[in-house]
């Protein structure tokens, strides 16, 4: 193999993050591209899928095992589960599972990229420090990335390769039938709100709807990730990757709602989980009467996402300046993202 060669294991390859990942990999063109997931998919050009059950270690070595070219595992796979607690065990063992498969026939890899994100700082749990930097303090466990951290830092030991840990705030980018995406539950939610005749109300905590708040753009990670894989700078290093501005619900919402031709009505706190759980039958009209693509509802709709994030009653952010410093200097603007994605979806006719 080539020194200059690059075989990319993207593990997660259909979700939000891993599908921009291997779009953006194969657009640069000295890439060879591997997705792993649990639906698999398509191979076309220089990038192949690989359906694999990374929770089942056999089937990571039966799968994953004669993948002896692999320079760069780019690690993006997400289990969800109903505590933080239960996140713990799923989550480790993928990425354990995974580099136990690869890393011994991988004779030529080079880095292993763990994406993590504000959990690190214990963002989830209530009111954090902020700007949260890199080397901030741990918080008492049990957190996943902290774990998968350490997992990594003591394997590395000794290995020529190294590693790196992306931490982006909210991202957003186009997936369907992913737990975690915050532009689709707006998408949808402002459709079907537009449907009934409805304004568009925020439905989060009393006090999120001025809370000082960032988002990451799929597409800028996608690049963030890429850079920090390959730059020597960045070896053995977390990176916080934000879209490089700040914004308040209460000025973007009535923007967002202008882009889907809907008046803003004050916010009512209410359960997205709750109110929309009976609207598939709507949706599936919807579906007809504008002849949209026929994904399955709960596809389109990560509610109880759109509830925890809506519920932030308190800032969110993180300090970006590291990676700036290290030689990333990309940004997006937040609100160009939204509108764009919303686009997006509407040529994909997933929304009206």
């Amino acid at each position: 193999m080539s020194p200059k060669q690059k075989v990319a294991l993207v593990v997660g390859a259909q979700g939000v993050i891993g599908r921009n990942l291997v779009t953006h990999l194969a657009s640069l063109g000295d890439w060879d591209v591997i997705g792993l997931s649990r639906r698999g998919g398509p191979s076309e050009g220089r990038v192949r899928h690989v359906e694999v059950d990374l929770l089942d270690a056999k089937d990571c070595r039966a799968k994953l095992g004669g993948l002896t070219h692999v320079t760069h595992i780019f690690y993006a796979a997400y289990q969800d589960r109903p505590t933080w607690a239960e996140l713990v065990a799923p989550n480790l063992a993928m990425l354990v599972n995974v580099v136990d498969a690869v890393e011994p026939v991988a004779r030529g890899l080079r880095h292993i990229s763990l994406m993590q994100g504000y959990k690190v700082y214990g963002a989830h749990l209530g009111p954090f420090k902020t700007p949260a930097r890199e080397m901030d303090a741990h918080h008492m466990p049990p957190e996943f990335n902290v774990d998968q951290q350490a997992f990594l830092e003591a394997r590395q030991q000794g290995k020529a390769w190294t590693w790196s840990a992306i931490r982006p705030s909210v991202v957003c980018g186009f997936a369907l039938g992913n737990p975690m995406n915050l532009a689709m539950v707006i998408a949808v939610y402002a459709s079907i709100s537009k449907e009934l005749g409805l304004p568009l109300r925020f439905p989060g905590k009393p006090g999120a709807y001025d809370k000082l708040l960032e988002m990451t753009d799929a597409g800028l990670l996608a690049k963030a990730t890429v850079w920090a894989a390959t730059d020597e700078r960045c070896a053995n290093q977390a990176f916080n990757i934000n879209n490089g501005d700040l914004f308040r619900w209460n000025e973007l919402w009535p923007r967002i709602a202008r882009h889907f031709d809907l008046e803003v009505a004050p916010p009512l706190p209410m359960s997205l989980d709750v109110v929309m759980a009976d609207k598939e039958p709507l949706w599936q009209r919807m579906q007809e009467k504008h002849g949209l693509e026929r994904h399955a509802y709960k596809d389109v709709s990560s509610w109880r996402f759109g509830d925890f994030v809506f519920s932030w009653d308190y800032d969110m952010f993180a300090d970006g300046t590291k990676a700036r410093r290290f030689g990333f200097h990309e940004y997006v603007d937040t609100e160009a993202m939204f509108l764009g994605i919303f686009d997006d979806f509407r040529r994909r006719r997933v929304i009206p």
